[in-house]
């Protein structure tokens, strides 16, 4: 397959680059809703980030660059402990550490990668990120606040809005077909919406006062050394993923984007798109795997398109009411989603242990396994003076230390 296997031309490409957007769009919106963060600004600042990838990559690949999933969880619990500007300043380290790590594989190659970023660290850091607030997802399916400090709706009211948003996307995922294959996030969203209009849950107050046009309420981090030393060890397994999806677009295109323009430049191109979006309040920037999907699907191969999506979530960014009517979701919604999400992120971490064949049995690797599963998600703290490290950044560092230091051995 070539880029002109399909060419869109004149009015087609914005009507294709809107449809790549409205596939990205659930999901893209879900991580601020989760987090927290405001969705026009994560509009904006995705819309930018992939102007941002393109003009370090030279347009040369299809991807349209979104709200990562991966940092949903050290996000929350950034908010809750460093603050909002605390944790985009460890935000905004972590794209630089993608930049760091495009220059290292721009003198080593990505073999440099496999060597320290194995499967054996990054599948328990990636389970780690999924379960570390496991509890969350659980309060706020329940009608509470992420904390469970304070209920927000009573509780059988909660469970059947969140239960069915829970029902409906596992549903679009397994059975649905189509576009529907593509956002079942955004249909158990819908439908958990809907039931808790009918229910009286939602609150139209902000829709009303919020503007139709406005400035997106952008917030800009401050300097937190506890918060970077926290957040980058997460960005270690974000930035191999990065590496699958740049081999999985090359696949759909027939052009190997390794090669060129280079995974150095893929990498340093999210990184600064993440970094970007950090210093305006926007969540980590990630390439999107639904809009790969969907290129796939249309033979859309001009990255232009993708210009056009990027340019139309901007534009979307300064809509004020339509971040208004997203941040009426209530919790009990975003609940059901999250045990979904927070599950399906811990299970790809273990089917990258299953894929790379690791054996748990190896006294060497149950080692790395259990210590690092243990550190992350029972509350294990290093403190060192006035600075701690614990959580996901602890148990990400524990691994690839232990990965260096213990010696190899034979299954």
């Amino acid at each position: 397959m070539t880029e002109e296997t399909i060419e869109f031309t004149g009015w087609k490409k914005p009507l294709i680059g809107a449809q790549m957007l409205f596939v990205a769009f659930g999901a893209l919106v879900l991580v601020p809703l989760l987090t927290g963060l405001n969705p026009n600004v994560a509009l904006f600042t995705a819309g930018v980030g992939t102007l941002i990838f393109q003009v370090i990559t030279r347009r040369q690949v299809p991807v349209f660059l979104a709200s990562s999933f991966a940092f949903i969880a050290p996000i929350i619990y950034g908010t809750q402990t460093f603050g909002l500007p605390g944790t985009l300043c460890g935000l905004a380290a972590a794209g630089l550490f993608y930049a760091l790590l495009s220059g290292v594989i721009a003198l080593r190659g990505p073999a440099f990668i496999d060597r320290f970023l194995p499967p054996l660290v990054t599948g328990p850091v990636i389970i780690v990120i999924g379960l570390n607030l496991a509890p969350v997802a659980v309060n706020m399916a329940l009608g509470k606040t992420g904390d469970g400090s304070f209920e927000l709706f009573p509780m059988g009211q909660a469970l059947a809005v969140s239960m069915l948003a829970l029902a409906v996307t596992v549903i679009a995922s397994v059975f649905g077909r189509g576009l529907f294959k593509l956002i079942p996030i955004f249909c158990g969203i819908a439908a958990g919406y809907i039931t808790a209009l009918f229910m009286g849950m939602v609150d139209f107050a902000p829709v009303t006062a919020a503007a139709w046009i406005g400035m997106p309420a952008f917030v800009f981090p401050e300097w937190n050394f506890q918060a970077i030393l926290f957040m980058l060890p997460v960005a270690i397994a974000p930035a191999v993923e990065h590496i699958g999806d740049v081999v999985a677009i090359s696949g759909v295109t027939g052009k190997n984007y390794v090669k060129e323009p280079g995974l150095h430049k893929t990498m340093l191109g999210d990184g600064i798109a993440t970094t970007f979006a950090a210093m305006l309040g926007g969540p980590p920037n990630t390439t999107y795997s639904e809009v790969t999907g969907a290129v796939a699907l249309t033979k859309a191969f001009n990255p232009v398109i993708m210009t056009w999506a990027a340019g139309t979530a901007i534009l979307l960014g300064f809509v004020g009411k339509l971040g208004a009517v997203l941040q009426t979701i209530p919790a009990p919604v975003m609940g059901g989603i999250m045990v979904l999400l927070f599950g399906a992120i811990a299970s790809i971490g273990m089917g990258s242990l299953v894929r790379a064949q690791i054996n748990l049995m190896n006294p060497r690797n149950m080692a790395i396994m259990a210590i690092t599963l243990v550190f992350g998600i029972g509350g294990m703290v290093f403190n060192f003076g006035e600075f701690a490290m614990q959580g996901i950044g602890l148990s990400a560092l524990i691994a690839i230390l232990l990965n260096i230091v213990l010696p190899e051995q034979a299954d």
